[in-house]
């Protein structure tokens, strides 16, 4: 109860502050109290995830996020055995190398998708995202991706001289997630979905 009371008594203090709307106070008061009266963060509006958008392999960048890609698998690696950073439970991940006739890229694979993917196959990436790993850039599906194998390909030829992953790129450490300047192929920008692989990559 007396936490509660100070937090009342600090957000009301903001009253006092210069250039601030009365609204956003009276929203920022109803937002500490509650959290402070329930012991819980929680967030009153949920910010809406942008649509995913349909890209070319050689448009991706280390900011592409919410992306849909359709390519051709080149080649498969080999299956490596690594644990997660939160609960130190086995998985298992592989690099894909998949392309199209502007570039190529390796996709990371984990658990029952490695199964899934085979060679000359061609995949239907949809809302994928790209990390860095070690300064490279990966292709991931993620928790809120998805794939499907395409019965008749597009793709007549996949451009492996232009290897994506192959470019080496200054890697920001970032904490916390958050929204960017945008989303897509060129822009980059929704979150940082990187985090779910930041946990589970320890390879």
């Amino acid at each position: 109860m007396h936490a509660c009371k100070r937090r009342r008594h600090y957000s009301c203090s903001l009253l006092l502050l210069p250039k601030q709307s009365p609204q956003l106070l009276s929203v920022s008061e109803n937002v500490w109290s509650k959290r402070a009266c329930n012991g819980v963060s929680e967030d009153i509006v949920e910010r809406p995830r942008p649509q995913p958008v349909n890209v070319k392999v050689g448009e991706l960048t280390p900011n592409s996020k919410a992306v849909n890609v359709t390519a051709k698998v080149v080649a498969k690696g080999e299956v490596r055995s690594t644990t997660s950073g939160r609960d130190y439970s086995p998985h298992r991940v592989v690099d894909v190398l998949v392309g199209d006739e502007t570039g190529c890229i390796y996709l990371n694979l984990w658990d029952d998708n490695i199964d899934k993917v085979k060679e000359g196959e061609t995949l239907n990436i949809k809302n994928g995202y790209v990390s860095l790993f070690r300064g490279s850039m990966r292709l991931n599906i993620g928790r809120y991706g998805s794939f499907e194998t395409v019965t008749e390909s597009p793709i007549k030829e996949v451009n492996t001289q232009n290897n994506l992953s192959s470019k080496q790129y200054e890697q920001e450490r970032r904490f916390g997630g958050g929204y960017g300047g945008g989303y897509g192929g060129r822009q980059g920008g929704y979150g940082d979905r990187r985090r779910e692989d930041y946990q589970r990559r320890r390879y």
